[in-house]
């Protein structure tokens, strides 16, 4: 095998293996939700997506709450209410 050979073999396992990765991500995440909140008086959207409609909904509060939060207390707090607008699609 040629120094050429080995290294279009390299590069054909390297691309095969980011493609696989790739699939895999991007094949568990079947829904998009889109969660806005308001916490103390300052409100943030985000997006996530999930396997299922509950996981991505509490990814994308999660998100959202991040900006709106200083230290756990608070991340947990602004967790725990409730969305003012939510909205998922099937992917």
């Amino acid at each position: 095998m040629t120094r050429a050979q080995r290294k279009l073999v390299i590069v054909l396992v390297v691309v095969g293996f980011v493609g696989l990765l790739l699939y895999n991500t991007l094949s568990a995440q079947k829904v998009t939700c889109e969660v806005c909140v308001t916490y103390n008086g300052k409100r943030n959207c985000a997006t996530a997506s999930h396997a299922t409609e509950g996981e991505a909904v509490q990814s994308a509060q999660t998100t959202a709450c991040g900006p709106l939060t200083s230290g756990m207390n608070d991340a947990i707090a602004c967790g725990r209410i409730v969305p003012e607008e939510r909205s998922c699609r099937t992917q």
